[in-house]
């Protein structure tokens, strides 16, 4: 969506003094476009998944079905997210809490692969799934011991909650064979998110490849699949400085054509394939000046947009303008300063950017956040204070 339609979109509503512009857009027809474009430039043997917890709203599942090749759940209730739209889609399911419940309907809804994250949660499945006359497909998920590469978040080359560390996972191999409820299918090996160097995911994604195939060596195995997560990132600072997805698979084709390996390989992608077909608009319904500082109030905030305060930086943005004016009295605002943008909770904490140069911006004016449509909405704590939730509209071409 460029931004004369989004200001198109908003011109066409009906203005209202007493409720000021929130809401999510979200352009459809380019979330397709660009999951085709992502999946056609990946190599032959390489698989494109969408991870549904990035965005999990219907009308975006239902756009990028046939899209991909299958989505990640992290749940149950994604489990039937991605059912109520399709009910033959792939699904892989992750996760390191599966309960039993979870486990049961994973089995229930034909799950592809489940990744097991631990000795217990494994011990369960074959369980179950006996009980069941039943086997379950899976993939152990690998806790690597070392990760040299660096990004915003780390689940492995350290101790987290996340998968089964590397030097457990030989044991493993060999308890598999006394489960008669568990088919090893491969690996999955996620340990890093939001990586923005295509240079050094292409590193990661050799030593993952190193593991599986002296596992393979070693241990007389077979993988169907080796899921190497998702971990691609969204430049937040620099939306102009996007990771060099066409370098990376250039790259990746050469890494598969020097080793050849048998596995297929999965992408669970979220928030690189769905972040930039989103966009959160919120009015500013005042601007003030504390102690020097400029601030805007927003109609809105983190219970809306939590990505900004959970990751602590200035998300990027752009004011549209706006030259109606109601009141009979003067219009506050700001010119070439820096200003904070703030949401309307009552914590110090609500801000969406901080200290930010402006060239002009004015109560009534509307600040339209960028790369909002992943890990956006449904990581906020809509309820709190209760304000109205934002209107969430897609838009569509086709």
């Amino acid at each position: 969506m460029n931004l004369q339609r989004l200001r198109n979109y908003l011109e066409g509503r009906t203005e209202s003094r007493t409720q000021p512009v929130c809401a999510y857009l979200y352009d459809l027809a380019h979330l397709r476009e660009r999951a085709d474009r992502l999946r056609q430039s990946l190599p032959s043997r390489c698989k494109l998944f969408y991870a549904i917890k990035a965005n999990s709203d219907e009308p975006i599942l239902k756009a990028l079905l046939n899209h991909i090749d299958g989505f990640e759940v992290a749940s149950l209730g994604e489990i039937r997210h991605v059912r109520a739209i399709d009910d033959s889609a792939t699904i892989v399911f992750g996760g390191p809490g599966k309960s039993d419940a979870e486990l049961e309907g994973a089995l229930d809804e034909r799950i592809m692969l489940i990744h097991v994250e631990s000795e217990h949660q494994l011990r369960r499945l074959d369980w179950i799934a006996r009980c069941r006359n039943q086997v379950a497909d899976i993939l152990l998920r690998v806790n690597p011991a070392s990760v040299p590469q660096q990004a915003t978040l780390r689940m492995g080359g350290q101790a987290t909650q996340f998968g089964i560390e590397e030097t457990q996972i030989p044991a493993m191999f060999e308890f598999i064979r006394t489960l008669p409820g568990i088919r090893l299918k491969g690996l999955h090996i996620h340990a890093i998110s939001n990586n923005l160097d295509a240079q050094t995911h292409l590193a990661l994604m050799e030593h993952y490849f190193n593991l599986a195939e002296a596992w393979q060596r070693g241990y007389g195995l077979e993988f169907d699949w080796l899921n190497v997560g998702g971990g691609i990132g969204v430049n937040y600072a620099n939306p102009n400085a996007a990771f060099d997805w066409d370098s990376f698979c250039k790259g990746l084709s050469m890494l598969i054509a020097r080793r050849r390996p048998g596995f297929q390989i999965v992408f669970e992608c979220g928030r690189f394939l769905a972040a930039d077909c989103g966009y959160y608009v919120a009015e500013v319904t005042d601007v003030k000046t504390t102690y020097g500082k400029h601030f805007a109030i927003l109609r809105g905030g983190s219970h809306h947009f939590r990505l900004p305060v959970s990751w602590q930086h200035n998300h990027p943005f752009v004011v549209l303008a706006r030259d109606s004016w109601c009141y009979p009295f003067s219009r506050p605002g700001v010119h070439d300063a820096q200003v904070t943008l703030c949401g309307e909770l009552c914590t110090p904490k609500d801000i969406l950017a901080r200290d930010v140069t402006v060239e002009r911006l004015r109560a009534g004016d509307r600040v339209v956040f960028l790369l909002a449509g992943a890990y956006g909405w449904h990581i906020s704590h809509h309820d709190f204070l209760s304000h109205p939730h934002p209107e969430r509209v897609f838009l569509d071409n086709c």
